[in-house]
Parts: C-alpha cells; structure tokens; sequence
C-alpha cells in the first residue's frame, strides 16, 4: 500500500466524519427552530430570547465592556438609556 492509498483513505475519513456532523448540526439547528417556535406560541419574544443567549455566552468584563461602548454610542447621538435599564443588562449574563 502506498502513501497516495493511505492519503486518499485518510482524506475519505475526513470527509465522511465532516459530513455526519454537518447532518448532526442541521439537526440540532432543527431542533433549536422548534423550541424557540414552541417559546413564541407560548408568548416569549425569541428575539429578546436570542440575545439573552448571546449575553450569557459572554463573560462579565465583555459584558460590561459591550454595555459601555453601547452607552457611549446611545448619548453619542442623545440617546442616553436610563441607569436601571443597563444594570438590568448586565445583571443578565
């Protein structure tokens, strides 16, 4: 056996393993648009739910670090949100 048949079978590998998890991952895609659909007949906004989710994957300091840029940008254009709307923020994550 040569090294251009260990390559090739390696590679085959490779790629069947890539797409069994690609099948997987649109599964679980599948499955997530079923519950967030189940959360909004149940009255949540998913959008709100999306971003909660996105907060909760950040730790604390990028947290606060996107609430500042945030806070500047909103007084920046005279926008100013009110304190306890920001601490809610970042209480979330």
């Amino acid at each position: 056996m040569d090294d251009s048949m260990i390559a090739a079978g390696q590679l085959r590998a490779f790629i069947e393993r890539i797409e069994r998890l690609e099948e997987e991952k649109a599964a679980i895609a599948a499955d997530i648009k079923e519950v967030f659909a189940e959360a909004k007949g149940n009255g949540f906004d998913v959008k709100t739910m999306r971003q909660v989710i996105k907060i909760r994957k950040m730790d604390r300091s990028e947290v606060q670090e996107q609430e500042a840029m945030l806070d500047l940008y909103l007084a920046a254009l005279g926008m100013d949100r009110t304190p306890s709307t920001r601490d809610a923020d970042v209480d979330a994550a």
